[in-house]
This record gives C-alpha cells, structure tokens and sequence, in this order.
C-alpha cells in the first residue's frame, strides 16, 4: 500500500521543472514527458505555455531555421516538440496564437518567398496550420482573408507536399465543414485563387509543382457542391487546363498532370493520384454516372484533334534497336503513360467522342 501511495504522489519530470525558483522554456522542452503533460492537461504547464512570450517561442522554433551552429536540440528537437505542443489542440494556447495578429504574422511569416523552406519546417508549420483549421476555423478564415498574400504564398510553395495539404484544406476540399464554410467558398471563388493554381500547370513549372497543383485541383473538382468546383467546370478554366496541357509537348510532366485534371473534370470521383496508378480499374462499376456540364464537354471539343494528335507517330522518326528488331518508333515513356498509365487521353476522347452529337456541336 505504501508504494502504491508513493507511486501517486510522485512527480514527473516537467513538474520537478516547474519547482524551480527559475527555468526556462528550453528546459520543458527537453523534458520527454512535456507532450504527455499537455494531453493530460497539467495546468501549471498550460499557464506557463499560454503566455505570449512563449507562444511567441514557440513559434520561432516552428518557422525559422535554426543557426548553422545550433546543436541537435535546437536544430531538430525543439521545432519537432513545439509543433507537438501546438497540436496537443489546447484551446487557451491555441487562443494566445489567434488572438494576436503580430503573433499569426509571426506564424504565417515562414511562407515569405526570401526564407528557406526545409521540408521539416515546411511539415511542422502545416501541422500548426491544420490545427488552427480544425479548433480556431474562423478567426484563422478571418485572418486569410485580411492578408490574401497568404493564398499566393502557399500557392508559390505548394511543390512542397506539406503545404500543399495545407492549401487543399484550405479550399474545402477534405470534407471538413467550418461556420461561415459557404461563405469562404465564395470569397474563394470570388478570388483569382484557380487562376494561380492552374498557372502550376504550365510546362515552365517544376514536375512535383504540377503534380501539387493537378491533386490540388482534383481534390476542388471532386467537392463537387462548392462554389470554387462550378467555377473551375466552366469553359474559360476548361479551355486554360487544355492550352497548359498542349503547350508543350515535349514536356511529358506537364501533359500528364493537367490531362489528369480534364479526367477529374468528366469523373470527379477519381483522384490525380488513381488516374496514375489504377488507369483500368472500374472503381464505380456499380455507381450511377455523375452528369457533366455540358459547358465543360463544348469547351473540350474544339481540342479534340489536339488529343488525337497525341498518339501520332508518323513524325516521330526515333528508332530504337532490340534485340527483336527496330522500334520505328520505340512507344517511349510519353505514349505509354497516355496509352498505359491512365492519363487519360483515350478516356477524354471516347468521352467527348460520345457526347458530340448529343450536344449539337
């Protein structure tokens, strides 16, 4: 009985901290227990981690790169713990951070475009993001709103996975409905948000850019009740989708992604991601068809000789020896993702082959 009593009355780590006549937030950080004590809702550790010098701590350990000269804890431990921290989704802590536009400039400050933006950082911030998404939607909505700069900044970096989820919450495209939610989707509408994204298409762009922007966009279009999905279904987007797509053939990265998103557009139960991986797969065998606009398939059509022009060989004078004779010319890398990979190209064109007589055009 006696040990069990012990056991009880013992202390951890971050309490025997908090004893002190004199510590600092570096010390709580280091201990291994300062998560679990947060979860468990240790109110000693809580007042002193509300404050604002700390969240403002906090923070700086989040979006700034540590010196070149800081040791493992500074460079790695203490970012890690104070995104943890952040996402123990302590209201009076989360409170702190939200109700001080200094302090969300402070946060929002890492997507500056003349700051570097490591992967790890890159991941904490999007966590703390996500968190104010989910426990602090209005006023995080609020402050986007008030700063529009944030939606181009996370635009310009969404090469970068982490962010790139930031930016797909961010437009209502997870499922997760917030107060005012229809009321942000139209400003987002109203906003010249699916121009920026759509920009990301163009062969100019970097292959994991494209790739970002092509799931980013697919994600909108599978939300198909919002304001943002009937804007980006009308012809004017259609058409900027296409012209992306056949700017440039020799630059396969970009052909790919923004076809994807023209698939997307005819069936917005497929992902960027499945139309790369599962291209024959009948995943909604059993699923009535969705209707399509017919805006999007008139705005489709007059590319159509462009998509047959894709699989064209004649002009392709490559050859490729094997030890079974000549390739004339090999099916390259380009023709077997359209033909094998589910790009698809010959889902676009049986589609809008379909549907031409139906429409009258």
């Amino acid at each position: 009985m006696f040990w069990k009593l012990a056991a009880l009355s013992a202390s951890s780590p971050v309490d025997a901290v908090l004893d002190k006549e004199n510590f600092t937030l570096e010390e709580l950080l280091d201990e291994e227990e300062i998560i679990q004590e947060c979860k468990a809702l240790n109110s000693r550790l809580i007042n002193f981690l509300r404050d604002r010098a700390q969240v403002e701590q906090l923070l700086r350990y989040v979006v700034e790169e540590p010196p070149v000269d800081a040791d493992s804890k500074r460079a790695f431990k203490f970012p890690f713990v104070a995104s943890e921290v952040f996402t123990c989704e302590i209201d009076v802590i989360l409170r702190t951070l939200v109700d001080e536009e200094e302090l969300m400039n402070l946060l929002f400050s890492f997507l500056e475009p003349d700051r570097p933006h490591s992967t790890s950082l890159a991941g904490y911030f999007g966590k703390v993001v996500v968190c104010l998404m989910l426990r602090k939607t209005v006023p995080l909505m609020n402050y986007v709103q008030a700063h529009q700069i944030v939606l181009q900044q996370l635009i310009d970096l969404m090469g970068i996975t982490s962010i790139m989820e930031v930016l797909v919450r961010l437009v209502g495209a997870d499922d997760h409905v917030y107060p005012r939610y229809m009321d942000v989707m139209r400003w987002l509408a109203d906003s010249n948000l699916l121009e920026m994204i759509i920009d990301k298409l163009s062969p100019t762009c970097p292959p994991e850019v494209q790739g970002n922007a092509a799931e980013t966009l697919c994600a909108i279009i599978r939300n198909m009740g919002s304001p943002l999905a009937a804007k980006l279904s009308g012809p004017s987007f259609v058409s900027r989708i296409l012209a992306h797509a056949l700017e440039d053939f020799s630059a396969k990265s970009g052909l790919v992604y923004a076809l994807s998103v023209c698939v997307s557009l005819l069936d917005p139960r497929r992902s960027a991601s499945s139309l790369l991986i599962h291209p024959f797969r009948g995943q909604h065998m059993h699923e009535a068809p969705i209707a399509v606009n017919p805006e999007t398939i008139r705005a489709m059509l007059p590319r159509l000789g462009d998509l047959f022009m894709l699989l064209d060989v004649m002009s392709d004078e490559k050859i490729l020896p094997t030890t079974y004779g000549e390739l004339r010319p090999p099916l390259g890398k380009h023709r077997l993702k359209i033909c094998c990979q589910g790009i698809g190209t010959g889902r676009i064109i049986s589609f809008l082959v379909r549907t031409k007589y139906q429409l009258n055009v």
